[in-house]
């Protein structure tokens, strides 16, 4: 079972992002964004995504990456295939995963939000244990961060239409709020 403890999941893997900072308002933390991520392109596993969001990428490993030089982006948490989590920023902090980002009127989605990184791609079906992950944590996520409603849980695409696709068509938001809904009932009879 996940718990939340200052700021930190356990128990998951955690690694430090120097891709984060201060929260302008460290109080405010009021939605929770779901992307999708796989590097190179369309592969699982290696260790790629990792080294991005620690700032290590050699961008020589894969002609891919040359558009990577340089950037410095980091996810909150990543979910894996096999649905391990990896905790890059404590939630607390800003991590850098939105971009350029307006939600509801209010741009700078980073400022407010948790952004949780599945490795996936739009088109490629996520799976059961990523979304048994993705519910488990944002129970724990909406029951430490109550400003985080279900209405409040969007996709890349939703915060940056038009220039963000993620975590795409192959990603069912049904089935994910079944979950969610399901592991809050759980959640609920453990107090």
């Amino acid at each position: 079972m996940l718990t939340l403890q200052h700021h930190r999941l356990q128990p998951v893997a955690h690694c430090v992002s120097p891709h984060a900072d201060d929260r302008p308002d460290s109080t405010d933390i009021s939605l929770l964004v779901v992307h999708g991520i796989s590097l190179p392109a369309g592969q699982f596993g290696g260790p790629y995504i990792n080294d991005l969001f620690l700032g290590r990428l050699d961008c020589s490993a894969h002609e891919d990456f040359a558009v990577l030089e340089g950037l410095r982006v980091s996810a909150h948490c990543l979910i894996r295939r096999d649905g391990s989590i990896v905790q890059y920023v404590d939630f607390d902090q800003r991590a850098w995963h939105a971009g350029v980002s307006e939600w509801q009127g209010r741009e700078r989605c980073n400022d407010f939000s948790i952004g949780i990184e599945l490795e996936g791609t739009d088109n490629t079906p996520y799976t059961e244990l990523q979304y048994r992950s993705l519910a488990a944590m944002a129970a724990v996520i909406q029951e430490n961060y109550p400003a985080i409603t279900d209405s409040r849980i969007v996709g890349h695409e939703d915060i940056a239409p038009g220039r963000k696709t993620d975590p795409g068509p192959a990603f069912n938001w049904h089935h994910f709020r079944t979950l969610l809904h399901a592991q809050k009932a759980i959640n609920n009879t453990r107090k």
